[in-house]
């Protein structure tokens, strides 16, 4: 007996029907994480407009503990990153924009959770679902050989349309759990660009209101010029304000 032999005999102990158990299994699972991230997401929303309007304000008047008490009671991702920039602000704006970049990488990984999963599933789903085609072509030819040995009895050649119809459920199956999948996928990924974009532009607010508080000793070697830079809040009252 050749490999081929052995290779259909195989597939035929197998059938269709285990692949496409599989996928209905692999469909309840998709289905599960996506109802997860949707809840996440609505519950991580967050009003950017409202947010930056404030978080500029209390920045403005030199209020840091406001700032971040702005920022420490929400729970967006947005948030967070610039929680953690206002933690290291009497570091100056360096450490501020390293911080910042740490915990942005970090809400990355927090928001692509189980994402992976969605995405291998779009992407591979068909091909199982055309794993189990297969299968079920190679039973229609099997039965159709057995019709043809039998002088196509009537009974053998149901087999050969129930193998087909068989095997163009599995490719359906494989359609109907990859699709959903993919279209999630790609609408998770459009929150998330949007999301860091958010987070990408508060942190250019804290950065522009760090970098432009001067320190005592910049202060100190400049030379004086009326009217200059009367309402910036020193850097010092600055620092004393995060505490």
């Amino acid at each position: 007996m050749n490999i081929v032999e052995r290779s259909k005999i195989v597939l035929l102990e197998i059938g269709a029907s285990p692949i496409m158990y599989l996928m209905l299994a692999l469909s309840v699972v998709s289905v599960a994480i996506m109802v997860e991230r949707s809840l996440f997401f609505f519950r991580v929303r967050e009003n950017l407009q409202r947010l930056a309007r404030d978080l500029a304000l209390a920045l403005d008047r030199g209020d840091v503990s406001s700032a971040r008490q702005l920022v420490e009671t929400s729970r967006s991702a947005e948030s967070a990153i610039v929680a953690a920039g206002l933690s290291r602000i009497e570091h100056g704006a360096a450490a501020v924009e390293e911080a910042m970049s740490g915990a942005s990488a970090v809400q990355r990984m927090r928001l692509e959770r189980r994402l992976g999963f969605l995405g291998t599933l779009g992407n591979n789903a068909p091909f199982v679902g055309l794993l189990g085609t297969v299968i079920g072509i190679v039973q229609a030819f099997d039965h159709l050989q057995v019709a043809g040995a039998a002088n196509g009895s009537g009974g053998a050649m149901n087999d050969v349309m129930g193998a087909i119809a068989e095997a163009l459920v599995a490719t359906a199956i494989g359609l109907v759990v990859a699709i959903p999948a993919v279209a999630a996928f790609n609408a998770f990924q459009r929150r998330i660009k949007g999301t860091l974009g958010n987070a990408e532009a508060l942190r250019h607010i804290v950065l522009s209101y760090v970098k432009a508080v001067p320190r005592s000793s910049d202060r100190a070697s400049a030379p004086e010029k009326s009217g200059e830079a009367e309402n910036v809040v020193p850097f010092e009252q600055l620092r004393a304000s995060a505490h």
